[in-house]
């Protein structure tokens, strides 16, 4: 396995630090062209496991340990030590890591292109703030559930210019002045606003307005829009949507299928979620 590019061990659920403990020992020299790391559900590795397999590669560029609850911040402090080349870094589910890593990330990172924290919940306004604005080319940006961040961080996604997917999924303190920031990402094609509860028409019709390359959006469950977002959205959005969940949104008039396909005749799905 000489140079191997990709190495996916997920939900690989008997692997343990001395395995990669192991790896870095007696092949660290195969490891070093290694680009693509996927731990994935590997919840016997610990910072340890984490510091041995990324010392043995040195031009990583996509990292995966979703849903490990046993990485904290030192981890992520050797991680960032052994690997400066990620643009590609996903730790959902890594409820262990706080503001400190974020700003790890943020300092090391710049050249960032995707990152999903989902549930991340030690991480606050300010970790997230570091990210924001440090890390300006990021493409996709994964926040769901994580329901304490407040307008304070999410004013700051206006930076992303070249932002194109964003999940706020579960943001119950988004506030239309906080949407109307990211409204500034005018590439902006996928957007998750499920159970933003605080939401409203103001709010939509700002996306609606500054988005109009949109293809997906979510506004299930929120019950603070009507009929006025969904007519902004066919004003601005209607030749680009191709996915738009109003399900559970009580204030929307109920359409058949195909009412919705005369307003966005480009639909091809109409629930994001079952």
């Amino acid at each position: 396995y000489k140079h191997a590019k990709q190495i996916n061990l997920e939900f690989a659920q008997d692997i343990e630090d001395k395995h990669l403990e192991l790896l870095e020992n007696k092949c660290s020299s195969s490891l070093e062209s290694l680009e693509i790391l996927n731990l994935n559900g590997c919840q016997k590795i610990s910072d340890k496991g984490i510091e041995a397999i990324t010392s043995a590669c040195p031009n990583l560029r996509v990292f995966s340990i979703y849903w490990n609850v046993r990485v904290t911040d030192t981890g992520i402090r050797r991680l960032v030590r052994n690997c400066k080349h990620l643009i590609d870094l996903n730790l959902s589910g890594c409820k262990n890591l706080s503001d400190q890593s974020m700003q790890l990330i943020a300092d090391t990172y710049q050249e960032l292109e995707s990152l999903n924290i989902t549930r991340c919940i030690k991480v606050t306004d300010q970790g997230l703030q570091f990210v924001l604005r440090k890390c300006s080319l990021l493409q996709s940006l994964n926040l769901y559930a994580l329901s304490s961040l407040t307008d304070e961080a999410y004013k700051s996604i206006s930076l992303l210019g070249h932002l194109r997917f964003l999940d706020l999924c579960g943001a119950q303190n988004l506030s239309d002045q906080g949407l109307a920031c990211v409204a500034q990402c005018r590439n902006l094609a996928s957007l998750n606003l499920t159970w933003c509860v605080r939401v409203t028409d103001v709010g939509v019709i700002s996306i609606a307005e500054g988005c109009t390359s949109l293809e997906l959006l979510s506004l299930f469950g929120i019950v603070g829009v009507t009929d006025k977002s969904i007519e902004a959205l066919a004003k601005s959005c209607s030749e680009t949507l191709k996915t738009l969940d109003v399900n559970g949104c009580i204030n929307i008039k109920r359409r058949s299928r195909d009412d919705l396909l005369q307003l966005f005749p480009h639909l091809v799905c109409f629930k994001v979620h079952s």
